[in-house]
């Protein structure tokens, strides 16, 4: 008598759909959580620049009367490249082409012609009336003296917007709260919005506060 052959085993239309509906799950569960652990890297990485970056911003205060470096929010493009900024004031510690000047997520056109990716802060609240009124007032009567060249009104008027603005930084009650250094633009996709990552006065580095949250405590604190 014959022996009857076993079928051989294999998947049914059922099994197989099934089986490519787990795998679909699967994915759609997976690629978020690959964004996510890739965006938290890319903002690891940024954070750590930003740490780099502040020994070398508190030597210059350090060798320089406890002053805050002026320097413009960002240097100037120009045709032979990046010129000024906190990158030029600091290039005898970090080289312009360092790479923590740049975020790791950062692939926008116009940082890679001025050549970092972070605002320094104090360059941008140095043209605030809080700091131009008494620099105005107190370098008036230079200018009408006379007997100072334009380079030594220069160089005081920089003088006075780092002292005021290095006392608006030290007044303020909270170090985590104005940052020196940011991103110049909302890169780090964390819940439901894109902060930036900043620099603070303390030395440490995090997520920026809201916008809202920023205003609110510029506005409670004292004019420098």
């Amino acid at each position: 008598m014959p022996i009857p052959r076993r079928r051989r085993g294999g998947f049914t239309i059922i099994e197989t759909l099934v089986t490519i509906g787990i795998i679909v799950l699967l994915a759609g569960l997976l690629v978020p959580m690959v964004g996510r652990i890739r965006d938290e890297s890319v903002s690891t990485q940024c954070l750590n620049n930003l740490r780099q970056l502040g020994p070398a911003i508190e030597s210059y205060r350090i060798s320089n009367k406890d002053v805050l470096p002026m320097a413009d929010f960002l240097p100037v493009a120009t045709a032979n490249g990046p010129e000024g900024g906190l990158p030029g004031l600091l290039k005898a510690t970090i080289p312009l082409d360092d790479p923590a000047w740049r975020c790791p997520a950062d692939f926008d056109e116009e940082s890679l012609v001025t050549g970092t990716s972070y605002y320094y802060m104090p360059g941008l609240l140095r043209y605030s009336p809080q700091v131009q009124v008494p620099v105005a007032q107190a370098l008036l009567p230079l200018v009408l003296d006379g007997t100072l060249s334009q380079s030594q009104i220069d160089r005081q008027r920089i003088q006075l917007e780092g002292r005021l603005v290095t006392r608006f930084y030290d007044a303020s009650s909270d170090a985590r709260k104005f940052a020196l250094l940011s991103d110049s633009q909302d890169r780090h996709p964390v819940g439901d919005r894109n902060p930036r990552n900043g620099l603070f006065r303390d030395g440490s580095v995090g997520a920026m506060p809201k916008p809202e949250e920023l205003a609110e405590s510029i506005g409670n604190e004292v004019d420098p």
